[in-house]
C-alpha cells in the first residue's frame, strides 16, 4: 500500500485498538516460523514481526507507544495476526522487492547505541533496494536509512500474509490501516495492491 502526501495534524494520534488476535493467529505464527527454518532463520531467536510484538502484549498486556503511525499499524498487526511493515518511499534508491540474498548487501542498523553495518546470510529472503537490505529476514528487522520519520510524507507499507490467514482479511487490514492515517491526515491519496511471488520476486 502506498500513501502520498502525508500530512498528519500537530496534535494527531492514533485511538486505541483492542489487541485481541484473530482465531487464525496461532497457524499463521507456526506457518512464519516454518517459512522462517526453510530458508535457514531460528525463529526462536529472530521471530516473524508480528510474533515478536504478540509476545510483548503477552509479557506486558499492551504494545509500547512509538509514534501515531506505527502505533496504528503495530496494533493493527496483532488485530489481524499479520506482519506489518512501513517505510519513507523517498529515502529509497529504486523499487523496493522481496529477494534471496546474496549475503553481500548492506544493511544499516544500530547494535548497542552505535550505527553498523551487517550483512545478511546467502540464501536468506530479504527486503532491498539499489542501496541494500530494507528488512532483514523478510520481516524481522527493518534497516534504519528507510525508516518512518516526523517528516514522512509518501509512505509505503507491506502486509505480509501465509495461509490460514483469508486474503480478504488481508484486503481488509489494508483498508483499515487507510482509514486509520486518513482520520490524522485527512487529505492523503492512496492505492492497494496485492502482490504475489513470482519467477523475479513479487509480482502485482
Amino acid at each position: 500500500m502506498v500513501v502520498r502526501d502525508f500530512r498528519p495534524a500537530d496534535s494527531a494520534a492514533i485511538a486505541a485498538l483492542a489487541q485481541q488476535p484473530p482465531a487464525w493467529m496461532a497457524e499463521h505464527l507456526e506457518a512464519w516460523r516454518g517459512a522462517f527454518r526453510a530458508f535457514g532463520a531460528n525463529p526462536k531467536k529472530t521471530p516473524c514481526s508480528v510474533e515478536a510484538l504478540w509476545k510483548r502484549v503477552e509479557k506486558n498486556g499492551s504494545l509500547p507507544s512509538i509514534g501515531p503511525v506505527v502505533d496504528l499499524y503495530n496494533a493493527l498487526s496483532i488485530r489481524f495476526g499479520a506482519c506489518f511493515g512501513g517505510e519513507d518511499t523517498d529515502r529509497y534508491a529504486g523499487l523496493p522487492r522481496l529477494v534471496v540474498a546474496r549475503g553481500d548487501e548492506p544493511f544499516d542498523t544500530v547494535r548497542d547505541g552505535t550505527p553498523v553495518i551487517e550483512y545478511p546470510e546467502p540464501g536468506e529472503i530479504v527486503w532491498q533496494d539499489d542501496l541494500g537490505v530494507t528488512c532483514r529476514r523478510w520481516n524481522w528487522r527493518q534497516c534504519k536509512r528507510t525508516a518512518l520519520g516526523r517528516d514522512s510524507r509518501n509512505l509505503w507499507f507491506i502486509i505480509d500474509r501465509l495461509p490460514p490467514m483469508p486474503i480478504a482479511e488481508l484486503v481488509r487490514a489494508g483498508e483499515e490501516l487507510v482509514a486509520g492515517l486518513a482520520r490524522v491526515s485527512p487529505g492523503i491519496a492512496h492505492s492497494i495492491g496485492l502482490l504475489e511471488p513470482g519467477e523475479e520476486g513479487l509480482k502485482p
